[in-house]
């Protein structure tokens, strides 16, 4: 009798750990997207971006020879225009082939009268956009 116990209690405390240990999973889960959010606003009042700023932060999600645009984190999407002088940086210079659709870019420029931005500054897969896997 005392040895089915020991199992029954065993399998409980297992049981628990389990619940225990899946319920925190999805906490952090949860809080990787708000943490995200929140990097992104602290990005943008770091450097200035109050609307009138030419910051944009992103996933590219389409790009041509002259412009890529890149969806924010806020699901808006914003048009970036590239010129001979913008400087595209990763681990060793970029180029213009290298802005692809699913790629992390960071752009810095001003801000133009009809809302796109024309690159001065693009870092490809910033640090403080990536996420950790499985968001």
């Amino acid at each position: 009798m005392k040895n089915k116990m020991w199992i029954i209690t065993i399998v409980v405390v297992v049981i628990a750990a389990g619940a225990g240990f899946f319920g925190g999973m999805q906490y952090q889960k949860m809080q990787r997207g708000r943490n995200a959010q929140f990097a992104y606003g602290q990005f943008q009042r770091r450097f200035g971006a109050n609307g009138s700023g030419g910051i944009v932060a992103g996933d590219i999600i389409s790009q041509d020879e002259k412009s890529i645009t890149v969806k924010m984190p806020d699901g808006s999407s914003k048009i970036v225009l590239l010129s001979a002088t913008t400087a595209i940086n990763k681990q060793a210079t970029g180029s213009a082939s290298d802005l692809k659709a699913g790629e992390k870019v960071a752009v810095f420029g001003t801000t133009n009268s009809d809302g796109s931005v024309t690159a001065q500054n693009i870092q490809l897969n910033p640090t403080m956009m990536r996420r950790p896997t499985g968001m």
